[in-house]
């Protein structure tokens, strides 16, 4: 059985589910086929947070699931823009905890990515990318070992 980690931007998959096809992501339906007939040593879920009660009821449900869920705190400036990406922080755990896998599944359309992916592949990993189609950086399916579209069957 093969060694599989899971890396979820859950602002991503978030965002680009719901411009796309107005649906949220399955992360059920997800967790299963990531892992089917595989090991996991481990899974994270990178989330903003605003301390919102349903925000704290959704990342108790990924809990659930098996995601340790990381937590940024949602940062507003004065300008009216906000901040909070984990670019950096999914970057150096998949580069950390991917190193007991033989599988990294990354969950983004970020193009910011496809340098981890085609790094990833180098150490000889296999690197498993889903993403909604439209929305996922050509960059990104290129670097990917295989690239999986999100649509019907991982979506709510």
């Amino acid at each position: 059985m093969k060694n599989v980690a899971l890396f979820v931007d859950v602002q991503n998959v978030y965002y680009t589910t719901r411009q796309a096809y107005k649906r949220n992501f399955n992360y059920n339906a997800f967790w299963r086929r990531a892992t089917a007939d595989r090991n996991v040593v481990s899974a994270f879920a990178y989330a903003i947070d605003r301390g919102d009660p349903k925000q704290r009821e959704f990342q108790n449900i990924l809990r659930a699931i098996g995601f340790d869920v990381r937590l940024k705190p949602f940062i507003q400036r004065s300008d009216g823009s906000a901040k909070g990406d984990w670019d950096v922080g999914i970057t150096i755990d998949a580069l950390e905890h991917g190193a007991s896998a033989d599988i990294i599944v990354l969950v983004s359309g970020d193009g910011d990515f496809d340098l981890l992916a085609t790094t990833l592949r180098e150490k000889g990993k296999q690197v498993e990318v889903y993403g909604v189609p439209a929305l996922t950086a050509g960059s990104l399916e290129q670097a990917a070992t295989y690239f999986f579209p999100i649509e019907e069957e991982l979506l709510m």
